[in-house]
């Protein structure tokens, strides 16, 4: 049941926590954490590292993502939105959708494909060089000669591409409204 009036000191502190704790957590994992693995550890060690943690990471903005459009939804009912609060709703439900496709498909897909590629690798002894761009032309020899990784590549590229792209658009998503956040402090 929708609740107008000014939210409680409570809802306001885990409103922004729980906002803030997503937004940080997604900077941390797309533009640190996958950097710094990437550069650092065995390619398929970077591989099986991400198949762990991504679901993880996915379903924990999806919980975010929707626990801040409950407690938004509760405090602005839509009868009373104006722009920047019809603005802000769209954009929690927007990262809902986007993180619930991602945890339950793309993410999925993307490892499975993943995991096909690396069995591939393995016989061409390949997969345990540092750095995600070494022996570019070994892989893109081996996507020449063998049509079955060149289509399991295609298909990761794609998901894992598409993945990307939603999470960047929930990284925005977050980021906008932390912005309308800030601006209206006094305001849940």
């Amino acid at each position: 049941m929708p609740t107008e009036g000014e939210p409680t000191d409570l809802f306001k502190v885990v409103h922004l926590l729980i906002l803030s704790a997503s937004w940080g957590m997604q900077l941390w994992v797309t533009f640190i954490a996958g950097f710094v693995l990437a550069a650092t550890v065995p390619r398929h060690t970077f591989g099986l590292v991400q198949s762990k943690l991504f679901p993880y990471y996915f379903f924990s903005v999806l919980g975010c993502a929707f626990l801040n459009l409950i407690i938004y939804a509760l405090y602005h009912p839509r009868e009373l939105l104006n722009t920047q609060e019809s603005i802000q709703i769209a954009l929690f439900f927007i990262c809902v959708i986007l993180a619930a496709v991602n945890a339950q498909w793309f993410s999925q897909t993307t490892t499975e494909t993943m995991f096909k590629m690396q069995q591939i690798e393995k016989e061409h002894n390949l997969g345990q060089e540092v750095g995600v761009h070494s022996k570019r032309d070994t892989y893109n020899q081996l996507k020449e000669k063998d049509p079955k990784y060149k289509k399991l590549r295609q298909r990761f590229m794609r998901y894992h591409g598409l993945s990307s792209l939603l999470n960047l658009i929930c990284v925005g998503c977050n980021g906008v409204n932390l912005y309308f956040t800030a601006v209206s402090l006094s305001t849940l």
